[in-house]
C-alpha cells in the first residue's frame, strides 16, 4: 500500500478551473465515501482551500487508485476527465509524501510561508476522521505533516512577516486606497475561518468600523462581537444589508466560499454611485469567487481577487528562509520514510527469528525421543546452547537488513529473505485494471514517482 496525492493548485490551474473543482465543507464526506467505494482506495483525506483542491490516499496500485480518484474530481467538477486531466498533478509514495510535507510547510502556497495552511490541513484531517476515511497511514503521515509544518514556521522564519493571502490582498487594497487602511471602514462578507482573519487583520491594520456580514447572522454576531470585545467598533447583519452598508464603505472583502455570487455588479454600482468621489477597494477571496466579474469595471473600483494575487506574488521568494524551509522538508521526508521501509521490513525479520525458533523446537522433540533419559540439566544447557548459536547467526543478517531497509532500495532485501528462507511462499495477486485510455496515460506520465518506485 502506497500514498498517492491528486490535486490542482493555483501553479497548475487557472481559477475558472479551480472554481469548478471547489468543494464545499458539506460535500467532503460525500466525495470521500465515494473515492472509497472505488476498488484501490482505502484511505482518504480532501484538502480545499482557496487555491488547492488535493486528495491524499492509500491506494493498493498506482493506475488503479489514479483512476478512481479522477473519476469522482472529474465527475464532481462537472468536467470530461481529458480536460481535467490538464490541469491535475500526480505525486506517488516518497514524492506524495515529501509534496505533503512541503504543503503544510507553506512552500507551495501562494504566499510563500503562509501559516494558515496548517489550520487547513487540521481540519481537513479532522473531517476525514469523522466520515472514516482515515486510517493508520494517514494518521500517522498527517500528523507527522502537521508537526512538520510547525517546526517549519518555529524555526526557518519562513513567516516572520505573517502573511498570508488575506493579509496580502489587505495590502493591496491599502495601496489602492492611498496606501493606508487606518480609519477606513470595511465590511466583510463571510463569517468563517478566513473572515475571522480579515477582521483581525483589519482591527491591526486601524479600521475605524468592521462591519460582518454573514448569511447565517448568528456567525456574522459572534465575530462582531469579539471584533468590538477587542477595541473596534464593529456590527453584524444578513447578506440583506450588504447594499446599505456598501454606500458608506471604503473597503469590501467578500470570503464566503458560497456556490455562486454573492456581491453582484448592480449592488456595487448602486452603491458607489453617489460618490464618485471616494474610491472602493474590493477584494474577492472566495472559491468559487464571491465577487461577479463586471464590478471590476466600475468606475472609482479596484478589484482584488485571487487571479491579481497569484499574478503579483509568483515570483515572491524568500530567499535564505525558503531554502532552510526545503532542506528541512527534505530531510524530514527522508526521516519518515527511512523509518516506514524499516518498519515494513520487521515482520520479515519476525518470521526468520519465528522459523529458527521453529526448527529448534522441533529438533528437541527428535532429541527427546532419540535419547528419553538426558539428564535434564544437560537437556537445558544444550537448549540454551543451541538457541545462543542460532541468534547469533541470526544477528548480523537482521540487524543489517533493518538497516538496509532505510535506504531507497530496501525492500529488496527484506524480499531477498523472505525468497532465501521462504517465509512469504505467496505472491500477492497481480492486480488487474481497466484504464480509462490516454487520458489516465496522461496522468501517469506526468506523475511524480520515486524512480525505484516505477517498477513496482
Amino acid at each position: 500500500m502506497s500514498v498517492l496525492v491528486v490535486g490542482l493548485s493555483h501553479r497548475s490551474a487557472p481559477v475558472e478551473v479551480l472554481e469548478r473543482a471547489a468543494v464545499m465543507a458539506g460535500e467532503v464526506p460525500k466525495l470521500l465515501d465515494e473515492m472509497l467505494r472505488g476498488t484501490h482506495v482505502s484511505e482518504a483525506v480532501l484538502l480545499s482551500t482557496c487555491n488547492r483542491i488535493e486528495v491524499y490516499a492509500v491506494v493498493d496500485a498506482f493506475h488503479g487508485g489514479l483512476a478512481d480518484i479522477s473519476a469522482v474530481l472529474s465527475r464532481h467538477a462537472g468536467m470530461p476527465l481529458a480536460e481535467l486531466t490538464e490541469h491535475v498533478y500526480v505525486h506517488y509514495a516518497g514524492s506524495a509524501v515529501q509534496h505533503l510535507f512541503a504543503v503544510s510547510a507553506g512552500l507551495d502556497s501562494m504566499v510563500v510561508g503562509e501559516a494558515q495552511i496548517l489550520g487547513q490541513l487540521r481540519s481537513a484531517y479532522a473531517a476525514a476522521d469523522e466520515a472514516g476515511t482515515v486510517g493508520r497511514v494517514l494518521h500517522d503521515l498527517a500528523q507527522n505533516a502537521l508537526r512538520i509544518g510547525k517546526r517549519v514556521h518555529a524555526s526557518t522564519g519562513i513567516d516572520a512577516a505573517g502573511a498570508s493571502v488575506v493579509s496580502e490582498a489587505l495590502a493591496d487594497a491599502a495601496a489602492a486606497l492611498g496606501g493606508s487602511l487606518e480609519g477606513r471602514r470595511a465590511v466583510v462578507v463571510g463569517a468563517g475561518a478566513m473572515g475571522a482573519l480579515a477582521a483581525a487583520h483589519l482591527r491591526r491594520a486601524g479600521a475605524a468600523e468592521i462591519v460582518v456580514l454573514n448569511r447565517s447572522p448568528e456567525r456574522a454576531v459572534r465575530l462582531a462581537e469579539n471584533t468590538e470585545a477587542q477595541g473596534t467598533p464593529a456590527h453584524a447583519g444578513g447578506l440583506d444589508a450588504l447594499a446599505g452598508e456598501l454606500a458608506t464603505a471604503d473597503l469590501l472583502v467578500a470570503c464566503t466560499g458560497a456556490v455562486g455570487t454573492v456581491v453582484d455588479r448592480v449592488t456595487v454600482a448602486a452603491a458607489v454611485a453617489d460618490r464618485p468621489a471616494r474610491p472602493l477597494a474590493v477584494c474577492d477571496l472566495g472559491l468559487p469567487r464571491d465577487v461577479e466579474a463586471g464590478v471590476a469595471a466600475l468606475p472609482g473600483v479596484t478589484l482584488i481577487d485571487l487571479v491579481a494575487l497569484q499574478r503579483r506574488l509568483e515570483s515572491d521568494q524568500r530567499g535564505a528562509a525558503v531554502a532552510a524551509a526545503q532542506e528541512l522538508v527534505a530531510e524530514e521526508a527522508q526521516a519518515y520514510l527511512a523509518a516506514q521501509r524499516s518498519a515494513e521490513v520487521t515482520p520479515t525479520v519476525t518470521a526468520l527469528r519465528r522459523r529458527a525458533s521453529d526448527v529448534i523446537d522441533a529438533e528437541l522433540l527428535r532429541l527427546d525421543s532419540r535419547l528419553p533419559d538426558l539428564d535434564l540439566r544437560v537437556r537445558e544447557e544444550f537448549t540454551r546452547s543451541v538457541r545462543r548459536v542460532v541468534d547469533k547467526l541470526l544477528h548480523t543478517p537482521t540487524v543489517q537488513v533493518k538497516r538496509l531497509a532505510e535506504g531507497p532500495d530496501g525492500d529488496s532485501y527484506a524480499a531477498a529473505l523472505r525468497a532465501l528462507f521462504e517465509l512469504d511462499p505467496q505472491t500477492p495477486a497481480a492486480v488487474a485494471i481497466q484504464r480509462s485510455g490516454d487520458v489516465i496515460a496522461a496522468l501517469e506520465a506526468r506523475a511524480d514517482i520515486p524512480a525505484q518506485e516505477e517498477s513496482r
